[in-house]
């Protein structure tokens, strides 16, 4: 889970950098290293570690909530001095020159390593460097675009590339990469880079960058695989990610991480943001109610269009990924009943068999979740068994190319039965049935017109893909930041000093709120039985795109910045 909400939030384990890292990895140079088979395999192996892999931190989004803590993006004042920043791109370059200084001496190994062995490695590390330029193109935009070691002395002249000119490369790398690496290995525990991996990268870049005859055609490759049987959904969302789901077909990529292998998050404190408060935790990482008003009822209809919505239980009748994400209210959470109820001062320990003190309620604990909610997502009891947190974190899956697949068709005009299957494959294992079995769930019909299928599947992206860390680009990409990211974020009333501590009418929530065509919900009609967390703040004149780091052209003049940093 970790890598999932924070790929960026690495910039305290990375030293601060003055320039592109053009070095080679090797140590001390490369002029001894790439001789052998074993020192190719380090090379690569050394670009599997989860500094060069990640996902979006899921905070630059309206899903997630720290307290009342925002961030450099949701607050408005993202920078050319900002770590995270820094850190990004840092990353990135460092990945991209030890491929570059891979395949200019990979074939010092020729006389003694397979050339099937050299053309894998080679795959992997093309691979890779897509990746890595994907990642910067879709952040940047126009960047430094190397494709081979430079001396130190021209470093510091490197303009930038138009964007437009390193997608192409991107999507020429990957078909490479496709086309030289298996679609699976003999093991399940091995992981390395697939073909799979290779056209779902391509998939979200095309994705991303609206080429959408590249991204369906390629999200389209990976359904073809999952019809060999190469991947496959998982049958139960709430298991895949957790320890149970690990080896699931259903994961492109994911990064490893065990506690075993000494390869896992060690900070408690991290684990216990998560937890209830009751359960041992800290409950400061939680979710919105702009997420937890995003789930449909079963139905297939937005909150304030079903008849079927009942603000008092606010979890009956709804996606059955609601529960399976959020903490339902009354239910058994990590051995305690989980009630953030102001009345509700004790509650049931299903660890000691009787009541205690019910700190997850802000009537006993000023700081218990804001919003009244908990993150289920990911986490089970060994989080508060033993205070580590080692899920791997899924950067790639399945569902993702199935909507990628049904989205970039939208957008070609294209609503066929191909499209709505792709749909209905995913809502369905929602509800755990067959998508064939359409009375058993919302289920995407031909009766929809493209508008409502181009809603539906940006509404199913965001419930299907919480804390995985795509929201924040999606909001990007459709132009939705300036309206998501410019909203308050809202919580529950204070409660009162005395019981009852809040009105039963008006618990949890006291209105419906207004949801409008791109999902965002309208707090008004709340008054004053609602309260301001913290306001958010996005620039559209500038913050569609990221600064390039002042550490870059403070080394640089011919490194141009974005606009209006």
């Amino acid at each position: 889970m970790r890598n999932l909400l924070y790929g960026l939030c690495v910039a305290a384990l990375v030293p601060a950098c003055k320039k592109l890292d053009l070095s080679d990895p090797s140590n001390p140079t490369s002029a001894g290293f790439y001789a052998n088979q074993a020192q190719l395999e380090l090379a690569v192996n050394d670009l599997y570690r989860g500094d060069f892999w990640s996902n979006d931190n899921e905070f630059f989004g309206d899903n997630n909530i720290y307290r009342q803590n925002g961030n450099s993006v949701i607050s408005g004042n993202m920078n050319s001095e900002d770590a995270a920043v820094r850190t990004y791109w840092l990353n990135s370059y460092k990945a991209i020159a030890r491929v570059n200084s891979f395949l200019v001496n990979k074939d010092k190994a020729a006389a003694n390593t397979p050339a099937s062995v050299i053309a894998r490695l080679e795959a992997e590390m093309r691979l890779i460097r897509a990746y890595q330029y994907y990642r910067l193109v879709t952040h940047f935009g126009d960047v430094p675009f190397l494709t081979g070691p430079k001396p130190l002395e021209e470093s510091y002249e490197i303009a930038r590339t138009p964007k437009a000119e390193i997608i192409p490369f991107i999507f020429s790398e990957l078909d490479y990469a496709a086309a030289n690496l298996p679609a699976s290995y003999t093991s399940a525990s091995i992981r390395r880079v697939t073909k799979g991996l290779a056209f779902a990268i391509k998939a979200r870049t095309a994705l991303y960058t609206e080429n959408w005859a590249m991204a369906k055609a390629a999200a389209d490759s990976v359904i073809q695989l999952a019809g060999s049987g190469v991947y496959a959904l998982h049958a139960n969302y709430q298991q895949l990610f957790v320890k149970e789901g690990e080896l699931s077909k259903e994961i492109i990529w994911s990064t490893p991480r065990d506690e075993k292998q000494k390869v896992f998050s060690a900070a408690e404190g991290w684990v216990k943001e998560f937890m209830s408060r009751t359960a041992g935790g800290y409950g400061a990482y939680f979710p919105s109610f702009d997420i937890v008003n995003a789930y449909e009822c079963i139905d297939g209809k937005p909150i304030d269009e079903s008849p079927l919505y009942n603000r008092n239980k606010p979890f009956q009748q709804r996606d059955p990924r609601m529960a399976m994400s959020i903490v339902e209210f009354g239910t058994p959470w990590l051995g305690f009943s989980y009630q953030p109820h102001p009345d509700s001062t004790t509650v049931w320990s299903y660890k000691n068999s009787r009541m205690v003190s019910n700190v997850d309620t802000r009537s006993v604990a000023a700081f218990a979740s804001f919003t009244g909610f908990l993150w289920k997502k990911g986490i089970d009891q060994s989080w508060a068994d033993r205070l580590v947190e080692d899920n791997d974190a899924i950067l790639y899956r399945l569902a993702e190319m199935y909507l990628t697949f049904a989205e970039a068709s939208i957008e070609l005009g294209e609503t066929n039965a191909r499209v709505l299957e792709a749909i209905n494959r995913v809502r369905a294992r929602a509800y755990g049935v067959a998508h064939t079995a359409t009375a058993s769930y919302p289920a995407a019909t031909a009766a929809m017109t493209a508008a409502e299928l181009k809603k539906l599947v940006r509404r199913e992206r965001r419930v299907e893909f919480v804390l995985e860390g795509l929201r924040y680009m999606d909001l990007i990409r459709w132009q939705l930041a300036e309206k998501a990211l410019t909203r308050p974020v809202m919580g529950l009333p204070d409660p009162r000093a005395a019981a009852p501590r809040v009105d039963a009418a008006k618990w949890p929530f006291a209105a419906t709120p207004e949801i409008d065509e791109d999902g965002v919900a309208d707090y008004t009609n709340f008054g004053s039985d609602i309260k301001l967390i913290l306001e958010r703040r996005f620039d559209k004149t500038k913050q569609y795109l990221w600064p390039i780091p002042a550490s870059e052209r403070r080394v640089n003049t011919n490194m141009t910045q974005n606009p209006n940093y």
